[in-house]
């Protein structure tokens, strides 16, 4: 197994960060295998979805919708709603297995490997890659 930790900024906003040019670089060369993509925070999640055509954005609006930025959270260190980022784990997993064939992401034409973040508190997050040869 090969591994890469990516240090990822995500700001003050909640945010879909496509990772999916970094997952490339990590995989180019490697043959057949697994990359596997995992996130060490309690408050965030690695989706594959489509980026650029506001999927992304509905995502944010999806989950504002299911997790509101309220007081109805038992978990209330931090911003008004915080308790909803260590929720939000549940719908939005910190993890996902992508196939590679050949040393290329075998991802569908309009899937894209994104970090989710809603947590405004925490601006630093690790990704952390492993590639497990087939």
């Amino acid at each position: 197994m090969e591994t890469e930790s990516l240090q990822v900024r995500t700001g003050g906003d909640e945010v879909v960060r496509d990772l999916t040019r970094d997952c490339a670089d990590f995989v180019q060369g490697r043959g057949d295998g697994l990359l596997h993509v995992f996130v060490p925070h309690a408050t965030a999640g690695i989706a594959i979805i489509e980026t650029g055509a506001g999927s992304d954005d509905d995502l944010l609006s999806s989950l504002g919708d299911l997790l509101p930025a309220d007081d109805r959270w038992e978990h209330r260190h931090g911003s008004r709603g915080h308790g909803r980022s260590h929720v939000m784990p549940a719908l939005v997993p910190p993890y996902a297995t992508v196939p590679v064939d050949d040393g290329r992401l075998a991802l569908g034409t309009w899937q894209s490997i994104c970090l989710v973040d809603l947590n405004v508190d925490n601006a630093d997050r690790t990704v952390r890659l492993d590639f497990l040869a087939g």
